[in-house]
């Protein structure tokens, strides 16, 4: 059985999250792409687990199901959490994703945690802890829990970001490491940065959304083959990173990401690391350091060095991005929407247009520039301005303008290949 899950999403009571988000619209947008397992998030928060008590059932499998019958899409007690600390007299701030099998063990969680942070205040709580005081009061609540660092390398809140980052996973956990055996690359890194760094080896690398809105539902995920699909057999499949269970990611061109290079978001300037500018050309204010910096600094091996029994990736842009590049408006728009709705109804789910359905399926349903889009990300023929501060990066599906960044990504295989 192929299970597509998204592990890391968010609900409307978390900070500058969509406000049409509920189980209903997560359940339904899962479904038209191609999910057929989904964190809740935020399920501290009381009101939205109060929601989640009354909108989904327990399948006595640690998964939960709506409670209108269709099983189409399961659903994993998830939050993330931001602990703040001091290491070596410097202010670590870093997230968290935790999962859970048990809505009793998110209530007694919930009621541990409160006394480091408000848990009503964002379904994102801010603790007053360290990552391993996190880990040690999480494990003496649920034993099955499981955690790992989200976005790991982003600059602000990744547990090797340039600004307040460990420089290992070690380091941040401290004792309680032991029970950290994944990670999540973020938007802004992919697997094989990650790969440049050996002491990563012995984490499984995870990829989740981290949507805010439901559109974003998806933009990464983890693909599982697994006999049966309960909380054990994913979690596991995840802990013993192994290739016959855990197939592949789904994975953000790091260089759409909104910190891969370093830059200056006041000042639209950005520049590639290896040039050695730290300072904004503009105003002369620092630079945001980057991912791509940042794995630099770490890495140990040189690009391109792939681990014995990684776990494979592929790379792919989110339909409703591809449709706003050919349509030339924002995602957002009607005309997109319409145009995403059709394609659906013709093709199947998303992830089934942007991995499986044919290029002459695609001409057919939606024309020629949406077909050799589509082609193109399958095969990384595209160019792209990379992001950088804060600021997504800028794609160009079809060579449109010869001038637009100095990254053409040819280095993904085609998303057909296995």
């Amino acid at each position: 059985m192929q299970i597509i899950a998204d592990l890391h999403t968010h609900s409307r009571f978390a900070r500058a999250c969509s406000p049409q988000i509920n189980i209903g619209t997560l359940a339904s947008a899962a479904k038209s792409k191609g999910i057929g397992l989904l964190s809740t998030g935020d399920i501290l928060h009381p009101e939205w687990r109060n929601e989640v008590k009354r909108d989904l059932e327990d399948g006595g499998n640690g998964l939960f199901y709506p409670r209108n019958g269709d099983k189409a899409v399961a659903f994993v007690l998830g939050a993330e959490v931001c602990t703040i600390s001091y290491f070596k007299g410097a202010a670590k701030k870093v997230h968290h994703c935790i999962l859970l099998p048990k809505i009793e063990s998110a209530e007694a969680l919930a009621d541990v945690l409160k006394r480091y942070g408000s848990m009503q205040s964002d379904g994102r709580p801010i603790l007053m802890m360290s990552s391993a005081e996190l880990v040690e009061k999480l494990f003496n609540v649920e034993q099955n829990a499981f955690i790992f660092p989200a976005h790991a390398w982003t600059p602000y809140f990744g547990v090797l970001g340039a600004m307040s980052g460990f420089t290992s996973i070690k380091d941040a956990y401290e004792d309680q490491e032991k029970h950290v055996h994944a990670l999540e690359t973020g938007l802004s890194s992919s697997p094989d940065m990650n790969w440049r760094i050996s002491s990563l080896d012995k984490y499984a690398l995870i990829s989740g959304s981290d949507m805010h809105s439901l559109g974003n539902m998806g933009r990464e995920a983890c693909v599982f083959e697994l006999p049966a699909s309960s909380y054990r057999d994913v979690t596991n499949a995840i802990k013993d990173k192994d290739t016959h269970r855990f197939k592949r990611t789904i994975e953000f061109y790091p260089e759409e990401g909104k910190y891969h290079y370093d830059g200056h978001r006041e000042c639209s300037f950005s520049v590639n690391p290896a040039s050695g500018i730290t300072k904004c050309r503009v105003c002369g204010k620092p630079l945001v350091i980057g991912v791509l910096h940042r794995v630099n600094e770490l890495a140990d091996r040189p690009a391109g060095f792939v681990p014995k029994d990684s776990i494979p990736f592929v790379s792919s842009v989110p339909l409703l991005e591809v449709l706003a590049y050919v349509l030339k408006k924002t995602k957002y728009s009607v005309a997109v929407n319409e145009a995403y709705g059709k394609l659906l109804e013709a093709l199947g789910t998303e992830i089934n247009i942007l991995t499986d359905a044919s290029t002459e399926a695609i001409k057919e349903a939606a024309g020629e520039d949406v077909a050799q889009a589509i082609e193109n990300v399958r095969t990384g023929r595209i160019r792209m301005e990379p992001g950088y501060a804060g600021v997504y990066g800028k794609l160009d599906l079809l060579s449109r303008n010869r001038n637009t960044g100095n990254t053409v990504s040819t280095r993904q295989r085609s998303l057909f290949d296995s």
